[in-house]
C-alpha cells in the first residue's frame, strides 16, 4: 500500500545524527539478545548443578570419596561442585597438618567456600550489568534521535512556504522511530535483567545454604575424630 509505513524509508531518510543514534540501539538491542540467549543456558545448568550435586552429597556416600570424583575432573568444575571441592580440600589439610583448634579448621574451610561461592556467583553474574544499562539508558538515547530528528525536521519545514500534515508527519515519523528502537532495545533487556538478578539471588541462598550445612557436616566429623582417639 502506497499509504503504508515504510520504516526502512524512513530510517533511509532520517539525518546522519538520527541513523547514528539507530546503529547503536541496533547494536545495544543485538548484544542484549545474545547476553539474554547465554545467560538462559547458563542460568539453567546452575539451577541443575545444584539440584544433581545436593541429591548427590546428601545420599549419604562418603564424602572423602566424592571429594575425589569431583577433584579427579580437574578445572571443569563449576558451582555447587567447586564449593564442596575447596571447603573438603581445606578441611583435609588443615587435618593434614595436625590442626587441633576445631575453631581455626572451620574458618578455613568457611572462608574457602566463600571464596568459591563468590567467584562461582560472579560467574553468573557476569554481563548483567550490560543488561541493567541498555535498559536504563536506551530510551534516553532514543529520545536524543527523537528530538535531534523533530529539530531538523521543523528547521527544513521553516524555510518551506505551504506546510500541511502531510509535509509535516514523514519527518515527524522518522524522529519518532529512534524512540521505538529505543524502547525495542530497552524491554527485553530490562525483564531479563530482573529475571536473572533473580535467578543468581536463589542460586547465591542455595549456595549460602549448602555452606552451612556442610560446615555442620564437617564439624560432627572433626567431633566424632577426637571422640574416637
Amino acid at each position: 500500500m502506497n499509504g503504508g509505513l515504510n520504516i526502512f524509508k524512513l530510517v533511509a531518510e532520517a539525518s546522519l545524527p538520527v541513523q547514528l543514534v539507530m546503529l547503536v540501539l541496533l547494536l545495544f538491542s543485538f548484544l542484549s539478545w545474545v547476553i539474554i540467549v547465554r545467560k538462559y543456558s547458563q542460568m539453567k545448568a546452575a539451577s541443575e548443578d545444584v539440584e544433581g550435586f545436593e541429591e548427590r552429597f546428601w545420599s549419604g556416600g562418603d564424602l572423602a570419596q566424592l571429594f575425589r570424583e569431583v577433584s579427579g575432573r580437574g578445572e571443569g568444575n563449576g558451582g555447587m561442585e567447586s564449593i564442596f571441592e575447596s571447603g573438603f580440600r581445606e578441611f583435609a589439610r588443615q587435618r593434614q597438618r595436625r590442626v587441633r583448634d576445631l575453631r581455626t579448621v572451620m574458618e578455613s574451610a568457611e572462608r574457602a567456600m566463600r571464596v568459591a561461592s563468590t567467584r562461582e556467583l560472579g560467574k553468573l553474574e557476569r554481563n548483567l550489568e550490560f543488561l541493567a544499562n541498555v535498559g536504563s539508558i536506551s530510551p534516553y538515547v532514543g529520545l536524543f534521535g527523537t528530538v535531534w530528528g523533530i529539530m531538523g525536521a521543523f528547521q527544513g519545514l521553516g524555510e518551506m512556504k505551504d506546510v500541511t500534515i502531510a509535509v509535516v508527519a514523514p519527518h515527524i515519523s522518522e524522529a519518532l522511530i529512534a524512540t521505538a528502537m529505543g524502547l525495542f532495545a530497552a524491554i527485553p533487556a530490562v525483564w531479563a535483567y530482573n529475571r536473572y538478578a533473580n535467578k543468581v539471588e536463589r542460586v547465591a541462598s542455595r549456595y549460602d545454604v549448602f555452606q552451612e550445612e556442610f560446615s555442620s557436616v564437617l564439624q560432627r566429623q572433626i567431633q566424632a575424630d577426637e571422640a574416637a582417639a
